[in-house]
């Protein structure tokens, strides 16, 4: 039997069927009706590397089968898999409960995807400790070490980009790098602040893309519904704020410049600006370098990681021109291979050394 990941499965699934199982948990289900007035239920499965929607048809056994499945029911499912536009398809649906070492195998979770989340987890923690100001500093750690444990869990989206369980690490991370190299490349930029801005950019997804101590299903919570995520991060921050400002460290802090309340506030700027736009959920627009430049970083690095998937999921629609994924604006063109200098010519025996 092949078994993949769901990450592998979206890479090698296309037009031509497939035969694979994948382990997968159940994240949710959503009854619809086809236009023709018959029930259909999409189901929402997803493992340590991503998810997926699978269409449950009604005269299909998965339907009647998935009726009785609780969320957070981890199963196998056998099939043969396509792939277009929309998303995955399956033909001959089998199924199997997994129990035993086969789901303490898959609550283990993939191992390259917890490596690399561990690395950029150590990144994450290494920038971090590289903030000089001693305001900036001691709010990272306090956030690093209260609520770490919580931020590993998140995802950094519900779809589109790094929606799996510890996706928010991998976005951070990355966008500390780029955030990193582009204050050298602008050294006006706070790099202090564009280090602390990146970590807390997205810090209210700790509830609004949150999963549980186990398992890779993303759950809802009323604070994420009911606020979103930036509002959150605002009011996370004021806390951590007020906790590391009544501590004793804190006593030294009333003679720096720039003063306290200006750095909080230029720190609640970048949270509060992030999205760039009022009509994609800031409640204010980037007013300051750093916020013009997080804005940026943080785009940048959710469309590339939307390529790098869409890449690999995308039906070749002519030679190097892949479909459209949503929700990138156009078809897909194959990159430009990396320039690799050919090696040089070795002299024919005899011949000297010479360009003449």
């Amino acid at each position: 039997m092949n078994f993949l990941t769901i990450s592998s499965l979206k890479e090698q699934a296309g037009e031509q069927a497939i035969a694979a199982a994948v382990d997968c948990e159940l994240q949710s289900r959503s009854h619809r009706q086809t236009k023709g007035g018959k029930p259909y239920l999409v189901l929402t499965f997803a493992d340590a590397t991503g998810s997926f929607n699978l269409n449950a048809w009604s005269d299909a056994p998965l339907f009647e089968a998935a009726q009785g499945m609780p969320d957070g029911t981890v199963v196998r499912l056998d099939a043969e898999w396509t792939q277009n536009q929309y998303g995955l398809n399956a033909a001959g649906v089998a199924w199997e409960r997994l129990d035993g070492d086969a789901l303490d195998a898959f609550y283990a979770g993939d191992a390259a995807t917890a490596e690399k989340q561990r690395r950029d987890w150590e990144s994450i923690r290494t920038y971090c400790a590289s903030i000089k100001d001693p305001r900036l500093h001691a709010l990272a750690d306090h956030f690093l070490t209260d609520l770490g444990t919580k931020f590993r869990r998140a995802a950094a989206a519900r779809r589109n980009h790094h929606a799996r369980r510890g996706g928010l690490v991998e976005h951070v991370a990355q966008m500390m790098r780029s955030a990193d190299a582009i204050c050298g490349v602008y050294p006006y930029l706070h790099r202090d602040l564009m280090l602390a801005g990146v970590l807390f950019h997205d810090c209210g997804k700790l509830w609004e893309n949150q999963y549980g101590e186990k398992g890779f299903a993303q759950g809802y919570s009323l604070h994420g519904e009911m606020l979103g995520h930036i509002p959150l991060g605002i009011e996370l921050v004021n806390k951590l704020w007020r906790d590391v400002a009544e501590g004793p460290k804190a006593k030294g802090w009333l003679t720096l410049e720039p003063a306290s309340e200006t750095v909080r506030l230029h720190l609640l700027h970048l949270v509060a600006s992030h999205h760039g736009e009022y009509q994609f959920g800031s409640p204010t627009l980037p007013r300051t370098p750093e916020a013009i430049a997080l804005h940026y970083v943080d785009n940048l690095d959710a469309k590339l990681e939307m390529m790098k998937d869409a890449y690999t999921q995308a039906n070749e629609l002519a030679p190097g021109i892949y479909e459209k994924q949503f929700p990138l604006p156009a078809n897909l063109v194959e990159p430009l291979l990396h320039f690799e200098a050919p090696p040089p010519l070795l002299a024919a025996e005899g011949e000297k050394d010479s360009l003449f």
